[in-house]
C-alpha cells in the first residue's frame, strides 16, 4: 500500500466518505458487459444453488437449482447457463478485422510479421467480488471434462451438450483474470476499491454493499423506517448497517454478494424450503392415479417457484448493487493505456476461439513445466507493466511513486548541449533539473520521461546543490548530428520522470515442452498421470 493510499484511507475515516484512489478508470468497461451474480450451497462450493445473469440491467436471467443434491439438476442448471452465455460469446467471435503478429518463420528461425484475423472486440464478465472469479474457475474446471450421453453412453451422469465447451471458456476466462490488468473477467469489489480507499479493511471491502455505501452514502433522509440498509449520515455508518442490519425475521437487509450464502438464511428458510420440495417430489413419484398427480405436481410447482423467489431476494439487491458500481465507474475517463491491455485482451479471447475451431482438447487438469513457467513470467511482466502504465496515465497514482522514491518531478534549469566520444560523435545533452522530490538516485542512475508515449531514457549525473541536480539525454534524439526538434527539452519545462522501466523486457528463453528436463517433470507425454479428454463435436465453438 502506497502512502498515497494510507493517506487517503485516513482521509476517508476523518470524513466518514471514500476518498478517490485514482482520477483515471485504469480497466476498460464493455459497452455491453455480461454480469454475473452466482449463488452457491453452503458447504459445497462446487454445488450451484442459482444466479441471476445476462446483459440488460432491468431483465436478468433467473437461473435455479431446486435441489443442489440432484446432479441431474445442477446439470440442467449448468445447460441453461450456457444457454446464456455462449451466444453473448458467439457474438464477438464472428466479427474480425485484419492485424500483424510478429512469428517465427519455421524455415528461416527469424522473426517476420504475418497478417492474421483479431477479433473486433471481446466479451467481458463481471461477478460481484473475488468469490466469484473464483467460483467461475471452479465452474470451468468442473465441466470442461464432463463427458455427454453422445460422448460415452455408459457415462452414469451424462452432461447436456455445450456444458464442456462453456466449462473451458469459463476456464479461459478464469486463467486470464490472473493476469494484472487483464478485464475479461473483473469482480466489481476489486475495480471499486482500485479506485476509491475506504475507512475499512481489504477484506471488508470485498462486502459489495458496505463498499457502495463508503462511496456513495445515501442521504440522511433515508429512513431506516423503509428498511433501507443503507441508512445513516456517513459512509461508515451506512457501511455498518449493510454489513450487519436485519429484518423481524433475522434476516440480513443486504445480502452478502454471494456466492456463499448467509446462515441465517440458510437454517431458517432455504432448508425448509427444500424439505417441502423434497417431499412434494416423493408424493408425486408416488403418485397412484392422474388426478392425485396432477394435485401433486401442483404442490412441487408452488414448492420450486418458493425456492425461486428466495434466490432472488439474496441475488436481485447484488444484481443492483453491480449496475451501481458501473454506473459510478463510467463517471471516470478511461486511462490511456486501458485500451492497449484490452487489446491483448482481444488477442487472448482470439487465440483461445481459434484454438477451439482447431479441435484442441481441453485445458490439462495440470500445466507442465515450461507452460507453468511461461505463465508465471507472464505475470510477472504484466504486473510490472500495469504499475508504470498506471502512474503514466493518473497524477494521482505518480504521487505515490513520487513520495516513495521512484519517480521525481522537476523544473528544467538549462540544458547544455554535449556530444559522446568516439568516431562519430551523438548529441547527448545535459539537463538542469530543479526537484523538491527525493528521488533514490545511485551512480549512473537511469531515470525515464515519456516523449511521445515512448520511453526516452536519460543518466544520472550528479548533484549541483540541494535539490538540483543533471541528467544527460541518451536516446530518441534521432540519428543526425543535431537532436530533432522536440526531443530534447528546453529551460523552463516541467518533467516528470521515472526511475522504473515503461516497458517490461522479456525474460530468458525456456526450452520447448519436448525439451523439458526430468527434473521438471520430463518431456510431455511421459508416464503423463492425467490425460485431457479427446475433442468431441461438442467442443466446437
Amino acid at each position: 500500500m502506497s502512502l498515497i493510499t494510507t493517506l487517503a484511507r485516513l482521509e476517508a475515516v476523518s470524513t466518514g466518505t471514500a476518498q478517490p484512489a485514482a482520477t483515471v478508470r485504469h480497466r476498460h468497461l464493455s459497452d455491453h458487459p455480461l454480469v454475473f451474480v452466482p449463488l452457491t450451497t453452503a458447504g459445497e462450493a462446487g454445488a450451484p444453488l442459482g444466479a441471476l445473469v445476462g446483459t440488460d440491467r432491468d431483465a436478468p436471467r433467473l437461473l435455479v437449482v431446486p435441489q443442489p443434491r440432484d446432479r441431474d439438476l445442477r446439470f440442467a442448471f449448468l445447460a441453461e447457463l450456457a444457454d446464456v452465455v455462449l451466444p453473448y460469446l458467439d457474438s464477438y467471435a464472428d466479427s474480425v478485422e485484419a492485424a500483424e503478429r510478429t512469428e517465427t518463420d519455421p524455415e528461416t528461425g527469424k522473426r517476420v510479421k504475418v497478417e492474421v484475423e483479431l477479433c473486433a472486440d471481446a466479451p467481458q464478465l463481471i461477478v460481484p467480488g473475488r468469490a466469484g472469479v473464483e467460483f467461475v474457475r471452479l465452474l470451468g474446471r468442473s465441466m470442461r471434462f464432463r463427458r455427454t450421453a453422445e460422448q460415452d453412453p455408459e457415462a452414469p451422469y451424462p452432461a447436456p451438450p455445450r456444458v464442456p465447451l462453456l466449462g473451458r471458456w469459463l476456464t479461459h476466462f478464469g486463467e486470464r483474470a490472473r493476469v494484472p490488468g487483464s478485464a475479461l473477467l473483473l469482480a466489481m469489489t476489486d475495480l471499486l476499491s482500485r479506485h476509491w480507499a475506504t475507512g475499512q479493511s481489504g477484506i471488508e471491502d470485498q462486502h459489495l454493499g458496505a463498499l457502495l455505501a463508503w462511496i456513495a452514502p445515501p442521504p440522511v433522509s433515508a429512513s431506516l423506517d423503509r428498511g433501507d440498509p443503507q441508512s445513516g449520515s456517513t459512509g461508515a455508518a451506512a457501511a455498518l448497517t449493510a454489513e450487519l442490519a436485519r429484518d423481524g425475521d433475522g434476516q440480513l437487509l443486504c445480502p452478502p454478494a454471494g456466492p456463499a450464502t448467509d446462515p441465517a438464511f440458510d437454517n431458517k428458510l432455504l432448508a425448509p424450503a427444500f424439505e417441502r420440495y423434497d417431499r412434494a417430489r416423493t408424493a408425486l413419484a408416488a403418485a397412484e392415479d392422474g388426478l392425485q398427480a396432477d394435485d401433486r405436481l401442483a404442490i412441487l410447482t408452488a414448492a420450486e417457484r418458493e425456492i425461486r423467489a428466495l434466490v432472488e431476494s439474496r441475488t436481485r439487491p447484488t444484481w443492483d448493487a453491480v449496475w451501481q458500481g458501473l454506473d459510478l465507474l463510467r463517471g471516470l475517463p478511461e486511462g490511456a493505456r486501458a485500451e492497449e491491455r484490452w487489446t491483448r485482451d482481444r488477442w487472448s479471447f482470439t487465440g483461445h476461439r481459434d484454438r477451439v475451431l482447431a479441435g484442441e482438447p481441453p485445458q490439462p487438469r495440470r500445466d507442465d513445466a515450461v507452460t507453468a513457467a511461461n505463465k508465471l513470467a507472464t505475470r510477472e511482466r504484466e504486473q510490472a507493466r500495469l504499475d508504470a502504465q498506471e502512474a503514466l496515465d493518473d497524477p494521482l497514482v505518480m504521487a505515490g511513486r513520487r513520495l516513495s522514491g521512484e519517480a521525481f518531478a522537476g523544473e528544467v534549469l538549462d540544458v547544455v548541449m554535449a556530444y559522446s566520444e568516439g568516431r562519430r560523435p551523438s548529441p547527448r545533452p545535459l539537463l538542469t533539473v530543479r526537484t523538491e522530490d527525493r528521488p533514490q538516485l545511485g551512480e549512473r542512475a537511469k531515470a525515464y520521461r515519456s516523449l511521445g508515449g515512448r520511453p526516452q531514457s536519460t543518466e544520472f549525473v550528479g548533484y549541483e546543490g540541494e535539490g538540483v541536480l543533471v541528467l544527460r539525454v541518451l536516446d530518441k534524439m534521432g540519428r543526425g548530428k543535431e537532436p530533432e526538434e522536440g526531443s530534447v527539452p528546453e529551460k523552463g519545462d516541467r518533467l516528470v520522470f521515472t526511475l522504473f522501466e515503461h516497458e517490461q523486457r522479456g525474460g530468458a528463453k525456456l526450452p520447448d515442452p519436448e525439451d523439458t528436463p526430468w527434473t521438471h517433470g520430463g518431456p510431455p507425454g511421459e508416464a503423463a498421470p492425467e490425460a485431457a479428454d479427446t475433442a468431441t463435436p461438442e467442443d466446437i465453438l
